[in-house]
């Protein structure tokens, strides 16, 4: 309830502030104006939106699937991690919105959007996967070992499940940075006069100084980041509710 009372209060000083102070919508819009922003180009900011979730699921489905599966090799082979592990460094580091336009020459618009989504995303679900396979209890390692379990049987019973809070961890950070690789490719493409997502609707707006739709569409894209991190939340709780501490400890 706190956090829905500071929300609709800080709605209704911005909407007195900007009433009373005689601020132009062109400056800043208030709440109302959004709203009717909201309603007026709804279904051009859904269909937006649309464009901007696909882009976003599917950098993130390559982000986990390439994470988890480069961080079962890296723990498979030593030499694998050490010859590959600072090429995934160096993605992390470079800034996306560096990476943008150069993908946006090379790739087809659709798939520079999804690499984007996917660079930013991709070494969070890497390093929590490989941390957490790298911190399985060593005597538990020695008593598979004692009876004579073999390695994939030893990876499935015992690593996979040990990993699994990080995994999920990095699912959580993994959802939100895709959506943010997804808008910064957008505004990029939207730079070079093409594009359909959110992001580009926001680029367009400002040229445009159609400020209330700006607002709108960044309206629509918190609440987008905020439901992905809910629903990754949900679902982490949900597979861990039952056995490990981190969320046994929310049901007390």
């Amino acid at each position: 309830m706190l956090p829905a009372a500071v929300f609709f209060t800080v709605l209704a000083v911005w909407e007195a502030a900007v009433r009373f102070g005689n601020v132009p919508p062109y400056i800043l819009p208030g709440p109302s104006a959004i709203g009717q922003a909201l309603v007026k180009d709804g279904p051009l900011l859904l269909g937006s939106l649309l464009v901007t979730l696909t882009t976003t699921l599917e950098g993130f489905v390559a982000a986990v699937a390439g994470g988890i599966g480069l961080a079962l090799l890296f723990d498979r082979a030593r030499w694998i991690e050490d010859a590959f592990l600072p090429y995934a460094v160096i993605l992390q580091v470079t800034p996306v919105i560096a990476i943008a336009p150069l993908l946006l020459i090379y790739l087809p618009q659709h798939l520079a959007v999804v690499a984007c989504a996917w660079i930013v995303a991709f070494f969070p679900m890497l390093s929590n996967t490989l941390l957490g396979l790298k911190s399985v209890d060593g005597n538990l390692i020695h008593l598979f070992r004692l009876y004579d379990a073999s390695q994939g049987q030893a990876l499935w019973l015992l690593k996979l499940p040990s990993a699994l809070p990080y995994m999920l961890g990095g699912l959580r950070i993994a959802g939100g940075l895709s959506l943010i690789g997804a808008v910064v490719a957008e505004i990029a493409a939207g730079s070079a006069g093409s594009g359909s997502g959110l992001a580009f609707r926001i680029a367009e707006a400002g040229y445009r100084l159609d400020i209330p739709r700006m607002y709108a569409a960044l309206a629509l894209l918190s609440v987008t980041g905020i439901v992905i991190y809910a629903a990754l939340s949900a679902a982490s709780y949900l597979v861990l509710r039952r056995w490990h501490e981190s969320a046994m400890g929310r049901d007390s």
